[in-house]
């Protein structure tokens, strides 16, 4: 297996300094964040950077087909390969997912993410139900494999809490029948926790050949104290460190092997625990000591 980190989570530093840290450290890989990091509200960007908004190193949506000469720079210059693009269209949105596939082939990067819809959100704007929604995006899908395999690359769908696609059943469910030679899904152990959960070694033999990329972070459920009407408790999901959330690294480590996976391992922690720099470090040595560098 291969480590990189996503850069969703390193929200302090510049493309150079992610790249420049990550290299230094001992990392693998990157995975670059793209998307237009506003807020939705046209407000100014806060002063301090934060994993959503005003995440520095993300590089922006807009313009970015002139920008990936100085992608390609900065990640050469570091050693560092690309695990994939994570990229933030949405399945429908066929303009922007055209412009991913392409910068992800100029890069070389092989694969990158194409986002899926939410279905409460879709059914409270647009009164469709799952089916409809479901239907939809198996549609743009169809559209987006085939655009990727002119441009030798793999469009990626993540499992995601909130998503159509929570679950291993519900991607494999979307994208069965697709080639999968340029369409994979991305498990991410964490999400997994919030929802979709499913035996990690049952999900990864039925993916089979859709089982294109690991995304690794940990995430626990708290009591808020609060209750509902009925006297009944309310709980939330918080992101925890790789160590003390409620999924086991390791155990999900052992099963990626199980299956024969060799592929990237890409972190994405959201815990601030530990400042970035410390909790980068010791996510890659924690990984190590699971999974041994061979000599």
């Amino acid at each position: 297996m291969k480590f990189s980190v996503f850069t969703a989570s390193t929200p302090d530093w510049t493309p150079e300094q992610a790249a420049t840290i990550l290299a230094e450290q001992g990392w693998d890989g990157i995975e670059w964040r793209i998307v237009d990091d506003r807020p939705d509200d046209g407000a100014e960007v806060p002063s301090e950077p934060a994993f959503w908004v005003g995440n520095r190193s993300t590089w922006q949506f807009t313009g970015i087909q002139d920008r990936v000469g100085e992608i390609a720079r900065i990640t050469d210059a570091a050693g560092l390969e690309y695990s994939g693009i994570g990229g933030y269209r949405q399945a429908s949105d066929h303009d922007g997912v055209e412009t991913m596939l392409w910068v992800t082939s100029e890069l070389g990067a092989r694969q990158v993410r194409i986002t899926m819809p939410m279905y409460r959100q879709e059914r409270e704007h647009t009164g469709e139900t799952y089916p409809q929604v479901f239907d939809r995006t198996r549609a743009d899908l169809e559209w987006a494999v085939a655009r990727a395999a002119e441009l030798g690359v793999k469009a990626l769908v993540e499992l995601h809490h909130m998503t159509i696609t929570p679950s291993a059943s519900a991607a494999l469910r979307l994208l069965d029948g697709l080639d999968p030679a340029h369409v994979g899904v991305i498990h991410d152990l964490g999400n997994l926790v919030i929802e979709g959960q499913e035996d990690h070694l049952a999900a990864f033999e039925l993916l089979g050949p859709y089982l294109a990329h690991a995304h690794v972070k940990n995430a626990r459920w708290v009591d808020t104290g609060d209750t509902r009407a009925d006297g009944s408790s309310i709980w939330q999901n918080e992101w925890a460190p790789l160590r003390s959330g409620q999924a086991s690294v390791s155990d999900y480590l052992d099963a990626l092997r199980q299956v024969g996976y060799d592929g990237w391992v890409t972190i994405e922690d959201f815990s601030t625990d530990l400042p970035l720099e410390a909790r980068t470090a010791d996510n890659l040595a924690y990984l190590r000591s699971l999974v041994p560098v061979p000599a």
